[in-house]
């Protein structure tokens, strides 16, 4: 089976009972064999696995989108992307950086938006290697969406994020559009700096 073809539990972790890891362990391969749509990353196998696993308490989990049905998670998460909608944009904070981002919210406070296996449209618990992914996002416009993250951060994912946006866009060096806290902490700002380096963001469709 391709590695395309399965996700690890580990990523829905968060929806499986105590009983459940017990008897058979956090970390299990579920397939991805009858896709719904592909572009959200919804497949019948995942969404029942994602049944089974939370006893009913979920029943819908999208890979690849983070306004239908946005996968969940427990808190251990690296990162948790949120939407900005003045810039039509996502904004990305991870778990180090303690200070506040142009959502007006800081890491602790969006972590109650996507933590504990509550799924909000809009908010995404993640790790940072994801960031890099032709698929985050993918059903939202993908990584052209993204409009600030800590500058730590950015510093962290720019060559591999860089590397996907030229095969994807054509766009070099685009974590140079990109803001951080040493550019903007508010959306009045940090528009200013996206209009300025004409990021992509500003011409997408609405996220909402």
């Amino acid at each position: 089976m391709r590695r395309s073809q399965w996700v690890r539990v580990r990523r829905l972790r968060i929806v499986q009972s105590p009983s459940t890891q017990a008897a058979a362990g956090p970390c299990q391969i579920i397939t991805k064999e009858r896709p719904i749509d592909e572009n959200l990353g919804s497949y019948e196998d995942v969404d029942e696995a994602v049944k089974k696993l939370s006893q009913g308490a979920l029943e819908h989990v999208t890979l690849y989108s983070i306004m239908q049905d946005p996968m969940t998670s427990c808190g251990c998460f690296e990162c948790i992307c949120g939407i900005e909608p003045f810039s039509n944009g996502v904004v990305i904070a991870n778990r180090e950086y303690a200070g506040m981002t142009p959502l007006g919210m800081t890491f602790s406070e969006m972590a109650s938006m996507t933590g504990g296996g509550v799924q909000t449209p809009g908010f995404m618990g993640h790790g940072k290697h994801f960031i890099s992914s032709k698929k985050f996002m993918k059903a939202e416009g993908g990584i052209e969406r993204i409009v600030w993250m800590p500058k730590e951060l950015k510093e962290f994912v720019a060559e591999r994020l860089n590397k996907t946006a030229n095969e994807l866009y054509g766009i070099e060096n685009f974590t140079d559009m990109i803001g951080d806290e040493t550019i903007a902490t508010d959306p009045e700002t940090l528009v200013g700096f996206l209009t300025e380096k004409g990021h992509p963001a500003l011409a997408l469709d609405p996220m909402m």
